[in-house]
């Protein structure tokens, strides 16, 4: 059994985008100044986009969904357990894959990668705005907490499965007594109908004499 349970892990996930949410909303800048995205933003190289420094309406649209997220995360964790086990079986590496996707490209197709020199990289028409330290640190911390989720729910599905075999066993052991009960008494009840059906008859063979 895991020390953090998956259902703990993504509600803690769940409430810190809804913090995201938050801070996008009001105060933009100091998610982008956070210890954090400034090591990583610093050891990768990438650069420091300067639109997470004053509010805007891509910004406030990106708090309005990531709340949404937020919020749909949780009532779907706080779903039965066999339920919230089906579906987050299936959520967790749908989106380890897509944040590792996006934290793939954040870094191998920008500037700083080595896959490029300054003479020859050519700024990107549509992704380029994917290309920061605040972007890529997001999608790095999402991945790696997928990838915690996804390995913790494989270790519970397994726990589950065989509580579930141990309740179907002990179901099982409480209906053979019953069923032996019942083959047993058949027979009984069977000869038992048989005779007074017999007599019966008997009886009213003797009425019809007399």
């Amino acid at each position: 059994m895991a020390i953090i349970s998956g259902a703990t892990i993504i509600t803690s996930l769940s409430l810190f985008h809804i913090t995201l949410a938050f801070f996008f909303l009001t105060n933009p800048n100091a998610i982008a100044d956070q210890t954090l995205v400034f090591i990583i933003g610093e050891a990768m190289g990438l650069p420091n986009a300067r639109s997470f420094e004053t509010q805007s309406p891509p910004l406030a649209f990106l708090a309005a969904v990531l709340f949404v997220v937020g919020i749909t995360d949780l009532v779907s964790i706080s779903m039965p357990e066999e339920i919230s086990q089906h579906h987050w079986g299936s959520q967790a590496p749908v989106r380890l894959i897509l944040f590792f996707c996006i934290t793939l490209y954040s870094y191998v197709f920008s500037s700083v990668s080595g896959l490029y020199t300054n003479s020859t990289y050519q700024p990107s028409s549509w992704g380029e705005g994917l290309k920061n330290r605040v972007l890529f640190t997001w999608a790095f911390v999402e991945m790696i907490t997928w990838f915690w989720v996804f390995v913790t729910l494989r270790e519970e599905r397994r726990d589950m499965v065989l509580r579930i075999q141990q309740r179907r066993a002990a179901e099982e052991d409480m209906i053979k007594p019953a069923r032996t009960f019942v083959f047993c008494i058949t027979p009984t009840l069977v000869h038992s109908v048989r005779f007074f059906s017999t007599l019966l008859r008997t009886i009213k063979d003797v009425d019809v004499l007399f």
